[in-house]
């Protein structure tokens, strides 16, 4: 079951979180939610430092023994520090979606982006019609 969307974070419809660290900077991850939906984390492909991404083009690739999928940016920005952390362990990210699992952390161009993406009770509610 999957924990509950902390209220701290904003939520993209591809299941990214932001955290607006109150210092230009984002820390940014996947939901508990995709974790769940993607099993057993064997890979982080994480970004290299410095790397400049646009809103919603991919930032990382999470392998699950499942499939391979995209980790979209959230927010526009660089690269500014990865959780290398996953290197070793990426089931983190499966334990700890939300806190240790993060991915990178990013000094946003826009900080006015994460106004665009939805608040913990917006992305409940996405999820909850995901699974109907």
């Amino acid at each position: 079951m999957a924990k509950p969307n902390p209220a701290d974070k904003k939520y993209s419809k591809d299941h990214e979180w932001a955290k607006d660290n109150s210092d230009g900077t984002a820390t940014v991850g996947i939901t508990d939610y995709a974790q769940e939906m993607l099993t057993d984390i064997v890979f982080v492909e994480l970004p290299a430092i410095g790397k400049k991404v646009a809103k919603g083009a991919p930032l990382a690739v999470v392998e699950s023994v499942k499939s391979v999928s995209d980790v979209f940016a959230p927010v526009s920005g660089e690269v500014i520090a990865v959780n290398g952390a996953l290197e070793d362990d990426p089931a983190l990210v499966n334990r700890d979606a939300f806190g240790e699992g993060w991915i990178a952390k990013m000094k946003m161009s826009d900080a006015a982006e994460l106004g665009s993406l939805m608040d913990a009770a917006a992305y409940t509610s996405l999820i909850k019609e995901e699974k109907h």
